[in-house]
């Protein structure tokens, strides 16, 4: 499901660490961690503006080599004591801190990186891989659509202010209500930012209507989607076969799954996004 141009292999994730320095109640449902300290004096996020990483959260009362060596890790321990790791998108990096600034969607007690979140104070330390990433916008594009849920909302605040001077931008985002709204600053241009209320509704329904109804902008666009798989899926199908975008103009993913925790999803992602392929382009085929 992801449209990005194919680019050289990265060599293996390196591992930093950060320091809690603060927190922040963005939302009700939305925390702020900026880290910092010199274990992220190597940290560095080119020029994507999807920048993610990978933070690690360590088995109980299980020891592992320091400085961390995942590749180690994995090599000499069983597959039930490796850590969990939980991927997070960078929303913004100051190298001359440094300061890592990474958003957390939170839901009360359940899943892991939530409630770390949610309990972090300052001195806490994590292990962080990375960087990845692989899409910004693309200042020769006519139009810009920034589509999402609230997964994808510190990669698309980051887009936004990363908009050319006189970008013309449609800019979609899923939330759980009008409290979950973020103040994003964008550049001066036409620029559309449009708050979509799911209400008790299901991930992605009134999210998908506000994108498929609107009017975009004429000449070539580029697009960015990522959020719930289901979607995701259903939006490429409409961008790629009902408004003709070419691959290379989309960065799509799926961020998660309905149903399922982040290492359920990735084991099936792979499959997943060979079935929407083999779909999506018989549908071409056959159009």
């Amino acid at each position: 499901m992801n449209d990005r141009p194919t680019r050289p292999a990265r060599p293996a994730n390196p591992t930093h660490v950060g320091r809690v320095l603060r927190t922040e109640q963005l939302t009700p449902h939305m925390i702020r961690v900026v880290l910092g300290g010199e274990g992220l004096s190597a940290f560095a996020t080119g020029p994507y503006t999807d920048s993610y990483v990978k933070l690690v959260f360590p088995q109980p009362g299980v020891e592992y080599p320091q400085p961390l060596d995942m590749a180690a890790v994995r090599r000499d321990l069983p597959r039930e004591q490796w850590p969990t790791t939980r991927t997070y998108t960078v929303r913004a990096f100051d190298p001359a801190g440094p300061e890592l600034v990474i958003d957390f969607v939170h839901h009360g007690d359940t899943g892991l990186a939530g409630p770390w979140a949610a309990a972090a104070r300052e001195g806490d330390e994590i292990a962080i891989l990375g960087p990845g990433g692989g899409y910004a916008p693309a200042p020769e594009s006519d139009w810009h659509l920034l589509v999402g849920d609230e997964s994808a909302l510190p990669a698309i605040a980051a887009s936004v202010e990363a908009l050319p001077e006189g970008a013309v931008a449609r800019v979609f985002v899923e939330i759980a209500g009008a409290q979950e709204e973020q103040k994003l600053t964008p550049p001066a241009g036409d620029i559309d930012i449009v708050w979509v209320d799911r209400s008790a509704g299901q991930y992605g329904d009134a999210l998908l209507a506000a994108v498929t109804a609107a009017d975009l902008p004429g000449g070539t666009g580029q697009a960015f989607i990522h959020g719930e798989a289901h979607w995701v899926k259903a939006l490429r199908r409409h961008l790629r076969h009902d408004l003709g975008m070419k691959p290379s103009q989309l960065s799509v993913s799926g961020y998660w799954r309905r149903g399922a925790d982040e290492d359920g999803w990735q084991s099936g992602k792979a499959e997943w996004n060979r079935g929407v392929e083999e779909e999506q382009e018989g549908g071409a085929r056959a159009a």
